[in-house]
């Protein structure tokens, strides 16, 4: 399926249509205005309440029938409501809203949802409450009311767990399918985890954002919640989430061994590899997400002390007239201009913070001498997107450098078969400087090229190819030779049959010499490095 995210969609839809159907049997109902209930929210607090009731009462598993339900509503609505109702309106309204508003006066609910899986939609039965007959004092027959689970679905969906428990049961629902090696379902709850992570830091920054406004606005109790939960989330979060990072590359590794031929690797153990490979992914952002909470909590708390010392502070803050006491003294005695900057130098003149800069320490000193600035000096105007600029430029100039390089070595290489350095410094000396300058650009790209290729040793091509199909890749900003190899070899035609490519230093010992090489100054250098050995296979 393309869009996993859909995968439960029937079930969410599920709890919107137990929503719809209670707004709807609600909603524009004339009978709520003989009880005073005037508003939308006044109806749904008093539907929540009773239900609230019906479900308190199937738990303990005690009758809940009408007479019930109505001094119930009576009770509540005398302590907390407050409407102008009697007992007989009160049993009337929960009448009402078991047998209309939970029951639909008898008729079957239903709500269609789209299953995206079957690509149609599916009709789900929605009940909220039944009932059953029972007898009181054994002669009297009654109707008990109880929850059903979409009931008991519906109430439990309304009531959040303790933000500090969400990443506790994700946390033990993902270990216990990683034990049991449900693969599929673990990468559900990597994905809930990693949101409950990344929820938790946005709302860091948001909190930071509040403070920032007014520091005022934001309660102590609201900035402790918050601190509370930051220490629950960080606690041990790292340590058992690297753990899970460790088992998972383990299993992964097993199951890549064993994929060395793609026959052995049965469905189910592909979709296992696959899951895996997406757990891995989010341990490593849920490890990421982890450190920039711990760095949020800490800025957090730097940022409300800092707020907090400079409201206390504008409260020490001394004001004072103009008018009053400058003004009106200066005009009794005018001789007091003269002494005018002793009163305003104080205002001038403030202590400067001295910070210690450890670095400044450590560095070598040396003497400061006194430089002169001529009055007539230019003026240079800096331009950022200009210089933005010209810096994608060099950049893109260098790459340019590195794939010409590399291209005209590996043409060479492809058409031979293989090629030393010895003999690539002696095709060149039968070619113009052109060419020359194409293969050897300057000294630091051949030189990163040869050291690159010298590490590498041996390049599986395919397996490159694999790699790259597999993940996405972000874009590099230096040199890549891996990238870079593939993207040449695509390009020529005899590249693509290439199954690997071997570079290793020749046994004899000896030393190529390539004159006249400029380096990034222009000035001419002479490159000497040891004989390497560049050559290829081809695959079926």
């Amino acid at each position: 399926m393309q869009y996993d995210f859909l995968k439960q969609f029937t079930r969410r839809m599920k709890h919107i249509g137990m929503y719809t159907w209670l707004i709807q049997n609600s909603v524009q109902k004339q009978i709520w205005k003989q009880y005073g209930l005037l508003t939308v929210d006044e109806q749904m607090n008093v539907i929540i309440a009773v239900m609230l009731y019906v479900m308190e009462q199937s738990l303990k598993e005690e009758n809940c029938t009408l007479d019930d339900i109505g001094a119930y509503i009576d009770d509540i609505n005398m302590n907390y409501f407050k409407k102008n109702m009697s007992y007989e309106d009160c049993k009337q309204l929960g009448d009402f809203i078991v047998n209309v508003v939970l029951s639909n006066e008898g008729k079957t609910m239903y709500f269609e949802s789209y299953d995206f899986e079957e690509q149609g939609y599916k009709t789900q039965h929605i009940s909220f409450i039944a009932n059953r007959i029972v007898y009181i004092d054994l002669d009297i027959r009654r109707t008990s009311y109880y929850l059903t689970d979409d009931g008991y679905n519906f109430l439990l969906s309304t009531l959040e767990i303790e933000n500090n428990m969400k990443l506790t049961i994700h946390e033990m629902i993902f270990k216990m399918h990683l034990e049991r090696q449900s693969y599929d379902k673990a990468v559900g709850e990597i994905k809930n985890i990693f949101n409950l992570l990344r929820m938790q830091w946005q709302k860091i920054q948001e909190t930071m954002q509040k403070i920032r406004r007014n520091a005022l606005n934001y309660s102590v109790k609201e900035y402790e919640t918050i601190l509370r939960e930051d220490m629950d989330t960080i606690s041990d979060t790292k340590e058992k989430f690297q753990n899970y990072r460790e088992l998972v590359r383990a299993r992964k590794k097993e199951l890549e061994e064993q994929n060395i031929n793609v026959k052995h690797l049965t469905r189910e153990e592909e979709n296992s590899l696959s899951s895996l490979r997406i757990i891995e992914q989010y341990l490593n952002r849920t490890i990421d997400e982890h450190q920039r909470i711990l760095n949020g909590h800490f800025d957090l708390k730097s940022l409300y002390d800092k707020e907090l010392q400079l409201l206390t502070q504008m409260s020490l803050i001394q004001r004072f007239s103009f008018r009053t006491e400058l003004f009106d003294h200066v005009l009794e005695q005018p001789e007091g201009l003269e002494n005018l900057d002793v009163f305003l130098r104080p205002l001038f003149h403030q202590e400067i913070d001295k910070i210690y800069n450890l670095n400044k320490a450590l560095e070598l000193q040396r003497p400061i001498r006194k430089k002169k600035v001529d009055e007539d000096s230019e003026i240079f105007n800096w331009d950022e997107e200009n210089w933005k600029e010209e810096l994608e430029k060099q950049k893109r100039e260098r790459q340019k450098k590195y794939e010409n390089s590399l291209t005209y070595l590996m043409n060479i290489v492809l058409e031979k078969g293989k090629i030393s350095l010895q003999e690539l410094k002696e095709h060149l000396a039968g070619c113009d400087m052109k060419e020359q300058q194409i293969c050897i650009p300057d000294v630091d790209t051949f030189k990163e090229i040869m050291v690159e290729l010298i590490k590498s040793k041996e390049i599986d091509i395919p397996a490159l190819k694999k790699e790259r199909s597999q993940y996405i890749l972000e874009q590099s900003e230096g040199f890549q030779l891996y990238e870079m190899l593939l993207t040449i070899l695509e390009k020529i035609p005899s590249g693509e049959k290439v199954k690997t490519i071997t570079t290793y230093r020749t046994q004899n010992g000896e030393t190529v010499t390539f004159e006249h090489v400029k380096d990034h100054q222009g000035t001419e250098r002479a490159i000497r490095c040891s004989n390497v050995q560049i050559e290829v296979t081809y695959g079926v």
